[in-house]
């Protein structure tokens, strides 16, 4: 496994490839994904210690829900992306996956998110990263060109984008309204 994670991290087509075939490697991809999100839940944890220590004592409260959120969103995200992605990818541009190869490629290539641990450029660098590999893992295994995989790739990214808008609207909404409730009955 950690063999194909230097592959990602290094664009190799032919790792790509290798994950897409190989049925075994979907726990592989849901390790990844896993190791992902809980190194995003060490930085949310390190944000929050940071502003306890600059004196806001309630950044520790705040950062617990976080952790659950940033942990579920995390595996959401990858399942959603890579669902959109094999039907776009398939029903529109007629590309040859399977679902299930669709989410050990995007899984894999979420491995570069790992460097969201690093303080401040660390998450950035790692977005773009990983979004470079799931470019190079999506053209692999649907067997698609450039502009084909292109499209694919904004299409489940702008789903993603539009859902994460509603859900956080929702989440927002529900946490105004949830204050203004406690408000009234105190």
């Amino acid at each position: 496994m950690l063999d194909r994670i230097i592959g990602v991290f290094k664009l190799d087509r032919q790792v790509f490839l290798a994950v897409a075939r190989d049925e075994a490697a979907t726990t592989q991809a849901a390790i990844v994904v896993a190791i992902v999100a809980a190194l995003s839940v060490v930085g949310t944890l390190l944000g929050a210690m940071f502003n306890v220590l600059r004196g806001q004592p309630r950044a520790l409260a705040g950062a617990l829900l976080g952790v659950i959120v940033t942990f579920v969103l995390t595996f959401i995200n990858w399942g959603i992306w890579s669902v959109v992605t094999y039907f776009v990818g398939t029903e529109l541009f007629k590309g040859k996956a399977t679902l299930n190869e669709m989410l050990r490629v995007i899984g894999f290539a979420y491995a570069p998110r790992m460097l969201s641990v690093i303080p401040c450029i660390g998450g950035l660098i790692g977005a773009i990263w990983s979004l470079i590999a799931s470019y190079v893992g999506i053209k692999a295994a649907l067997e698609l060109d450039d502009v084909n995989t292109i499209i694919t790739i904004l299409v489940g990214w702008l789903i993603i984008v539009i859902l994460g808008s509603i859900v956080g609207a929702l989440g927002v909404g529900g946490a105004v309204g949830f204050g203004v409730l406690r408000s009234l009955v105190n």
